[in-house]
């Protein structure tokens, strides 16, 4: 029996030893991954990487991580014409991650996201300079916000004077859809305003307030995958497979 007492002691003390040691690796894979993802994207400050599941030492031995979540405060993709568009609190979940034999590169096979547009990133792809609508008016975006129900509000100001005698200045706003088309994220106007009474043709008008914002080179590839308007900022899912964390 104090034989047993003994054995049972030292597998307690070495199961205990083992997961000091399990949490101390992790621990330290953890520093070394986000260190690799802030150098290969160019990030400004060091990301969150959580690595998930236990024993984490069992998952290195076999080649693959179960789950893998990063987190990156913020990141400048690519927008407009090639201009940054700041996207806020991008976290994803990375699933089946694999890394090469000297640990340089990683993949997951799938991954998905959510993150934040500000509308004043937003506001970078509207029509924010006067323009043409005609009957001698012209207009532009002043203003982007959370229209409510999942739509984005549109401030519109028109001025100009209308058969050179009836002044116009005045701020319209207009209910918007918010979508992913083609990997962008694109608003559209529900429906169109009277502006002082006038008959403004309908393609004229929706050439400001309806645009779309290219959202490109996101981490590892990953790609849009869902987009609704929120109180601070349009809220995108993203989604990839195929995913290069590192390399």
């Amino acid at each position: 029996m104090r034989a047993l007492r003994i054995l049972l002691i030292i597998v307690v003390v070495l199961g205990g030893l083992f997961v000091i040691a399990d949490r101390v690796a992790v621990h330290f894979a953890e520093g070394e991954a986000a260190d690799k993802l802030k150098s290969s994207e160019n990030l400004s400050a060091t990301p969150n990487v959580d690595i998930k599941g236990f024993p984490f030492l069992t998952q290195v031995a076999g080649g693959s991580l179960d789950d893998v979540e990063v987190g990156i405060k913020s990141y400048e993709a690519t927008g407009q014409a090639g201009k940054t568009i700041r996207i806020d609190d991008l976290k994803a979940d990375m699933k089946g991650v694999s890394f090469s034999g000297d640990y340089s590169s990683a993949t997951a096979s799938s991954a998905t996201g959510t993150a934040t547009i500000a509308y004043d990133e937003l506001m970078k792809t509207a029509k924010s300079q006067p323009t043409d609508i005609g009957l001698g008016l012209r207009a532009k975006v002043v203003g982007l916000s959370d229209g409510g129900n999942g739509k984005i509000k549109v401030a519109v100001k028109v001025t100009g004077t209308v058969a050179g005698a009836i002044p116009v200045d005045r701020t319209v706003s207009v209910l918007s859809t918010v979508s992913v088309v083609n990997n962008k994220v694109e608003v559209h106007a529900d429906s169109l305003p009277s502006i002082a009474g006038l008959g403004l043709a309908e393609g004229r008008v929706r050439t400001i307030t309806d645009f779309q914002s290219v959202v490109d080179q996101l981490p590892g590839g990953i790609k849009l995958d869902k987009v609704e308007a929120a109180e601070n900022g349009v809220k995108i899912s993203v989604k990839g497979s195929d995913v290069k964390l590192a390399g």
